[in-house]
Parts: structure tokens; C-alpha cells; sequence
């Protein structure tokens, strides 16, 4: 038997030293290096483990995969069982399994029966009960009675090693597959085994807690009961669920995931097996933040506003869509905002609507600080692309370089990938920015450093050859000539480019056209060719030619009465480059209609709300930030909600159009055959760089991106994983520290005209003149409250004592989890705050 690879199967490995071994008398060909446990997989045979994971460096911790070994290829075998996990294959080497050897049968036995000593036999009450792979291997490889009879070891249990990560230490069978994820995989070591022998134990730092982006991970890959979730224990058993396979929803990553839900509630979100995308890890927020949509404010009713009270009153499906359409043909003008969340399929469900039933190109995606600069660097460079720099490219390429991206908060997936590259392959990783974070000391990286705005002089310091791969956060959007110095940068050096967007739904609106100036499948609006054909494709006369305005102009019109009608669907308005100016918008425009999961500013304002499907309710696609379209079915059907897509072809039959479809899997199947487009591209941008000069020795500028677990409305409903949010705090050098008159511990005052926010202050190593905090957390969101986003100049000054009188609007609620030095023992282990009546949801 030989091993193959490639896309064609019967492509043998010829580039690599293949080694012929024989197992369990079968005779197979691997390539140099393999381990035996690996080997033995592929002719079928499945040795008991427990510590070896494919994704983790062997250990050889619990010695429950022995096998013997009569030949080790040199004539002379070994006198005793080998651990094949830790063993690799040599030529002539023969190897038998529990399948054929008595010895290495007994051995497996033998160590069953060791690891059980001390194991509680819990199972009925063990969260793991059911799918736990000890409980499998005690039925297959171990005794049918105990022999041990003697009190077996306890500890206090559970031990809180994180708000959301629970330790029951008496079940930990020391396969050490949490503290090697934690230091080989997240580069997190909070965790790590203590004491020796019959003592030995999972153990905490004393002065750190557990503090990771990626710590649900652990509680999958745990053997046993011993790491639990704080929200999921005691919730439910592995046979009482439906699982159902799905994709994560809260960045462009599109990382695989498994959804198990039961009596149609989501109980818990598990990471899938991808090896092209997220392999077989994800990040907390893809698992744990999923409770959002059963929230309170979950709509559940169409609403239209009475005219004569002036209040939204609930109304049937018909009538609601036909109040839009009749809103929306009557205004002299309709701009329509899409947000993040969107699918592929609702996106080009708005693109469509846009042009062919309100005859306009006033559409944008972008509910955020954006420019006119990076709408032409994605029309031109990243729309209809299809698929480029992917995950497999990043961990093979020479040397990555970061500019205005931080992966661990705002692309996870790609920060463990980025990690993998530098401890496997050597790549380099490089950051323009102000600081280094711990997450590029976690890759090994080199830090350029570089004023927020100094990105696109700051390229040519990042040492781009060929073999490099430039990353682009969107926050470039805010930076002048960024986009266009990477591009001229990209054909000077051969680097290759690509655009990271922090949403989801970012990549499939621009390739929906869901852009003032785009069309569907990279066509330009400004190409009478590609109108042309967007016309014929869709059976309509003509699409309008006029580029439309973006996200801020059409909000600026909407104030200024230029246009009666807003068409909304899933904007968070804090994201806004101006929250309250969009307020002002939705209160100046004659009529708008807002498509929306939970009640919201918009929803307040709004004459027609129509509730739509979440992201787990419906089916779709997401594309990542590669280009890969990444599909996904319904997990569930609530009764009160409908996909996007199929609302607004009850508003264009309402209208007396038809959009051609109703469902995600019309509008999937019509947005393939209209295909990409192969004519002119839209012109590149052409931006001088520059950057706003500081004025005054107070004046910094702003450093901020949005931490992977803030304020946003889609986490809402975990207080476990909420109270895992890191606390705000400003980042100051020593020198503009001094220059402020602000000593490492005060409280800073950062202000603009719009407002003023009081955040700690710590002195750290970043570049003078600069100002870093979190854009959304704890309540305190720059947008709304100073109107500043990254690259803006704020005001820094010591805080007189009062300045939290000084901020500028009411904090965000955010719930979070007591400190664990001030929880009882019971409410460390309670569920969710969404917890149904024991007698329903509990066991």
C-alpha cells in the first residue's frame, strides 16, 4: 500500500522519501518521518489514544497507544511495548497492534486500568458522558471489572480557571492536550501541569488568569470531563442533540463549525474539521457568541408606523411589505445600507432591489469609517478576483507583512495560522504599526514603526521581496494613499495583496455589488458593457449609469433632504464613521424601512420594521477574506423571521416587479450564472499620501481597532464569555507621556469637539505621539462618543479626579460576570443568564 496526495489520487508521492513498513502484517509506504500511530490509520486499524492529537507535537503522555515492535527494521526489535505516537517508521520496520499482538493488547489494558484508578466513575452527571473517547476506550481496551478497591483521589471541585472555563481536576488523566493547544497552538501558557507523580495536576499561574482569545478549544480537545463550559455544564447530553454542520459569522475567516442545538435552541457551538480554512480550531467568540438572537429585544413581528399615532403597530407579512414598497417608489430618492451580517445572497438580494425596483446605485456596504480611495482599491483589486492569497499561503510564504491589521482581534483564524507559520516554517511576520502587541511577539514578529497614517511611507520599510504576502486591514480606509502605495509597491516588488475585512459579510457584498460604483461580479458601474450585461442578465431595460454615493454621502443627503428614503438592513450604528449624524439621517428621511434581528436606534425610528433571520436560521454563504465561498444550511426555522433575501422580494412584488427569485438558493444559482466579470476592470486608485499634522504638543493621534471581544450587539446574551473581555486602557510612550503631564497609573482624558472618555493610562513602548485604546469596549465607544477613528488627532490631558463626569453619553450596558474572587462555589458552574426552568432545560 502506498500513500498518495494531490487532487489526483493516484498521484504517488514522489517528491518525498517514501519508508515501507509492515503492520499488523499489511505492508504500507509512508513518507519519511511518519509516526506509527499514523501509518497504522491508513490501512484502517485505530490505535487507543488519548494525549496524541495530529495538530499537536507528540508527547508520549498517557502510553495508552503501545504497540509492539519485534523488528524495528534493523534485524533486533524493541524488548518491551513502544508508544506509537511518539515513534516514528523506519525501513523494514514491523509493528503490531492490539489487532494482532497479545502483548501490545495487554499493555493497552494494562494502562486503561491505571488511568482509571483515580478517574470518578461520574459519567451520568460528566458532561463528556456520551462522547467521551475514555468512556469509548474502557469498553474496547479495558477490564469488565475494577480490581481497584481502595477511596479513590478527590479535589474540590469545579476550579474556575477563567470566567468560562471550569477544571474538575479528579477526571484530568494528564494527557497534557490543554497545556501543549495553550503553548503550541495559541501561544497562551496560563495553563500548565504542577506537582509530580500521583500529585501532578492542571494548574493556573498564580498571578495570571487564563486568559486567551482560543481557550474554548481546550474544553474539545479534553479526553475527558476535566475542562467544561461554564455556560453549556450540566445543560444538556451529547445524544439529546441535533448537530448540524455551519460556518462561524462574526469575521471573514469562515471558519468550519458545528452547531448542536436541541428542542430549537442553540445549547453550543463546537469547532469543525477544516484543514484549508481554521483546521480544527476557532476562536471563543466564533464559540461561545452565539445567544445573541434569543435576546429580548428579538423582533418577532413586522411593525409599521401608524400615521395617525405616530407608533409602530404590528402588522401582517403582506401589509408590511406592501407599506415599504409603497414608501419607498413614493421617495424622492432611496439610499440603501447594507451591514456586515449579510450573506452573499441577501447582498445581492439589496444589489438587485437597488437598481432594478428603486432605479439607483446609492448602495454601500461599508457601515464603518470608509473612503473613496478604498472603493476604487476594491472595485479594481479584490471584486470578482475570485480566490487569491489563502490560509495555505500564509503558512508557506517567506515573510507576511500586517498593515493596519491586527489578526488575534480582528481576523483570529489568520493569527493562528500566521503562529503556525513562523514556529513550522521560519515565515517572517512584520507589522506596521505603532506598537508591538502581544500577539506579534506570540509569531515572532518584527515591528516597522509607524504613526497611524504613515502606512503607505512606512511600506518600504517592511523589506517587500518576492515571496511576500501584504495583508490590508480595513481600517486603511481611513488612511489617504495607503491603498494606492500597496498596489504601486505590488507591481514594483511582485509581493501579492489581500484584503482583510473585520465582517463577515464584507468580501460577498463587494462581489454582490453592493458598492456605489460596482455591479455584480466585479463589474464597474461607469462600463456601458457591463451595465449592459448586468441588464440582460436581470431582463430589464437598462441599470442606472450614475455612480452612487457611499455610505456618509448618503447619509449626508438624507440630512440635508436630498433623498426621502433609507432602505436599512443589520447597520450597528456605533460602527458608523458618525453614529449620531446617522441618527439625525434616519430622523430627517421621509421613510425608512430597516431589516433587522433585534430591535435597535434604527428600528426605533424606523416606518416599517421587518424582523429577518439571523445568521444560524437561514442558509447562505459567506466568502472569506481568500475569495472562497464558504455555504452553510439553516440550523434552525423560527416561525417569526424570514431570510433577507426573501423579504425583499416580498417588497419588489409588492412593488409590482419581480427580483427572480425568493430564496438564498435562487438568488445563489442566479448570482452564478451571471458569473464574474472578464472585461475592463475599474481603474485603480490614485491618492496622494498624507496625514492630518498635530497642531498642539497635546494633540496625539489615534491608534484603535475594535478586540475580538467587545460591545458588539452580536455577543450579546454569555456573561461568561462577556466577562473574558479585556479591560480598556490607553497606551502613552514615556515621552508624550511627559509631554501630557501624565505618570503611568493616572486616568487620561482623551477629547475632541464631539466629546471626552477617561480611560487608565499605561506607559508602553509605542511611537511618540500616539494614543492607543479599544475603539468598542466597556461601554466606552470612540465613534459615538469622540466622533474619532483610527488615524484621527485627539486631545490628551491628565484627569483632574472627576473626569468620568466628562464623557459624553451614557456608557454602554455590558453585562459581565463577577470577579472570581467574589463568587460563591455554585455560580462559577451556574448556566447561562438564558437558562430555562430546571425542570425544562436542565438536567
Amino acid at each position: 500500500m502506498t500513500v498518495t496526495q494531490g487532487n489526483d489520487p493516484g498521484t504517488e508521492l514522489a517528491d518525498q522519501n517514501l519508508v515501507t513498513l509492515t503492520i499488523d502484517d499489511v505492508e504500507v509506504s509512508v513518507p519519511e518521518g511518519t509516526l506509527v500511530i499514523r501509518a497504522a490509520e491508513l490501512i484502517g486499524v485505530e490505535i487507543p489514544r488519548f494525549c496524541d492529537h495530529p495538530l499537536l507535537a507528540p508527547v508520549g503522555a498517557c502510553r495508552q497507544c503501545l504497540v509492539d515492535v519485534p523488528d524495528a527494521g534493523n534485524g533486533r526489535g524493541f524488548p518491551k511495548p513502544q508508544a506509537s505516537c511518539t515513534l516514528p517508521v523506519s525501513p523494514g520496520m514491523v509493528v503490531k497492534t492490539q489487532v494482532t499482538s497479545p502483548v501490545a493488547d495487554k499493555a493497552q489494558t494494562g494502562i486503561m486500568e491505571f488511568l482509571l484508578v483515580n478517574h470518578p466513575l461520574d459519567c451520568p452527571m460528566c458532561d463528556k458522558g456520551g462522547e467521551c473517547p475514555l468512556q469509548n476506550q474502557a469498553m474496547s481496551h479495558g477490564r469488565g471489572e475494577s480490581r481497584y478497591v481502595e477511596a479513590k483521589r478527590t479535589y474540590p471541585k469545579p476550579l474556575s480557571i477563567s470566567p468560562q472555563i471550569l477544571l474538575d481536576r479528579e477526571r484530568c488523566i494528564l494527557c497534557a492536550r490543554c497545556t501543549r493547544f495553550s503553548e503550541q497552538i495559541a501561544g497562551d501558557p496560563f495553563i500548565a501541569m504542577a506537582e509530580r507523580g500521583a500529585l501532578q495536576q492542571v494548574a493556573i499561574y498564580e498571578n495570571e488568569p487564563y486568559s486567551s482569545y482560543f481557550s474554548g478549544n481546550v474544553i474539545q480537545i479534553c479526553p475527558v470531563g476535566a475542562l467544561t463550559s461554564s455556560a453549556y455544564r450540566f445543560r444538556s447530553r451529547p445524544f439529546d442533540l441535533v448537530s448540524t454542520p455551519s460556518v462561524a459569522e462574526h469575521d471573514a475567516c469562515g471558519s468550519a463549525i458545528r452547531v448542536d442545538h436541541r428542542r430549537g435552541k442553540v445549547m453550543r457551538r463546537m469547532a469543525g474539521d477544516d484543514p484549508e480554512v481554521n483546521e480544527e480550531w476557532i476562536s471563543d467568540k466564533d464559540r461561545f457568541a452565539f445567544a445573541y438572537d434569543r435576546q429580548p429585544d428579538r423582533l418577532t413581528r413586522p411593525l409599521v408606523r401608524d400615521p395617525e399615532t405616530g407608533a409602530l403597530e404590528p402588522a401582517s407579512w403582506p401589509a408590511a411589505f406592501l407599506a415599504a414598497a409603497r414608501g419607498l417608489t413614493a421617495a424622492a430618492g432611496v439610499g440603501v445600507l447594507t451591514g456586515g451580517r449579510l450573506t452573499v445572497e441577501d447582498a445581492y438580494a439589496y444589489a438587485k432591489l437597488a437598481r432594478t425596483v428603486l432605479g439607483t446605485n446609492d448602495i454601500d456596504f461599508r457601515s464603518r469609517p470608509h473612503s473613496e480611495e478604498e472603493a476604487a482599491f476594491l472595485a479594481h483589486a479584490v471584486a470578482g478576483t475570485g480566490v487569491g492569497v489563502t490560509f495555505r499561503d500564509l503558512e508557506h510564504a517567506k515573510k507576511v507583512v500586517l498593515v493596519g491589521l491586527e489578526p488575534e482581534d480582528e481576523a483570529a483564524t489568520i493569527f493562528l495560522r500566521l503562529r503556525k507559520a513562523w514556529r513550522h516554517n521560519g515565515t517572517e511576520v512584520v507589522a506596521l504599526a505603532s506598537h508591538a502587541t502581544r500577539a506579534l511577539e506570540k509569531v515572532g514578529g518584527r515591528l516597522v514603526r509607524t504613526v497611524p497614517g504613515d502606512e503607505a511611507k512606512a511600506l518600504g520599510e517592511a523589506g517587500l521581496e518576492a515571496g511576500t504576502i501584504v495583508l490590508l486591514g480595513e481600517r486603511l480606509a481611513t488612511v489617504e494613499g495607503a491603498f494606492t502605495s500597496a498596489l504601486a509597491a505590488a507591481a514594483r516588488s511582485g509581493v501579492r495583496l489581500a484584503w482583510v475585512p473585520r465582517r463577515a459579510g464584507d468580501r460577498g457584498a463587494v462581489e454582490a455589488g453592493c458598492l456605489p460604483g460596482l455591479l455584480p461580479g466585479g463589474r464597474p458601474v461607469a462600463d456601458a458593457e457591463a451595465r449592459a450585461d448586468v441588464s440582460a442578465a436581470w431582463g430589464v431595460p437598462s441599470v442606472p449609469s450614475t455612480a452612487g454615493r457611499s455610505t456618509d454621502a448618503i447619509l449626508a443627503a438624507a440630512r440635508a433632504g436630498e433623498i426621502g428614503g433609507l432602505l436599512v438592513g443589520g447597520v450597528e450604528v456605533d460602527d458608523l464613521a458618525d453614529p449620531q449624524g446617522a441618527l439625525d439621517a434616519v430622523e430627517a428621511a421621509g421613510f425608512v424601512v430597516s431589516l433587522e434581528v433585534r430591535a435597535s436606534a434604527v428600528t426605533e425610528r424606523a416606518d416599517v420594521v421587518l424582523p429577518v433571520a439571523a445568521a444560524m436560521e437561514k442558509s447562505g454563504s459567506y466568502y472569506t477574506w481568500e475569495g472562497r465561498r464558504r455555504p452553510f444550511g439553516a440550523v434552525l426555522t423560527p416561525p417569526h423571521a424570514l431570510p433577507d433575501t426573501r423579504v425583499l422580494a416580498g417588497i419588489a412584488e409588492a412593488a409590482g416587479r419581480d427580483l427572480g427569485f425568493r430564496t438564498p438558493e435562487g438568488a445563489a444559482a442566479e448570482l452564478a450564472e451571471l458569473g464574474d466579470w472578464d472585461g475592463a476592470r475599474a481603474p485603480k486608485p490614485e491618492v496622494v499620501p498624507g496625514r492630518a499634522p498635530r497642531t498642539d504638543p497635546s494633540d496625539v493621534v489615534l491608534d484603535t481597532w475594535r478586540r475580538l471581544i467587545d460591545d458588539g450587539r452580536g455577543q450579546d446574551g454569555d456573561r461568561h464569555y462577556q466577562a473574558t473581555a479585556r479591560p480598556s486602557v490607553a497606551l502613552l510612550s514615556a515621552a508624550t507621556a511627559r509631554a501630557t503631564g501624565v505618570r503611568e497609573g493616572d486616568e487620561i482624558v482623551l477629547r475632541t469637539d464631539r466629546g471626552a472618555v477617561a480611560v487608565p493610562v499605561d506607559v508602553a513602548d509605542i511611537a511618540d505621539g500616539v494614543v492607543w485604546t479599544p475603539a468598542n469596549s466597556n461601554g466606552l465607544s470612540l465613534l459615538r462618543i469622540l466622533g474619532a477613528a483610527y488615524g484621527d488627532v485627539v486631545t490628551v490631558e491628565r484627569s483632574t479626579g472627576d473626569a468620568s463626569d466628562a464623557l459624553s453619553g451614557p456608557p454602554h450596558p455590558h453585562p459581565h460576570a463577577a470577579p472570581l474572587d467574589e463568587r460563591g462555589p455554585d455560580e462559577t458552574a451556574a448556566p447561562a443568564e438564558d437558562a430555562a426552568p430546571a425542570d425544562e432545560e436542565e438536567l
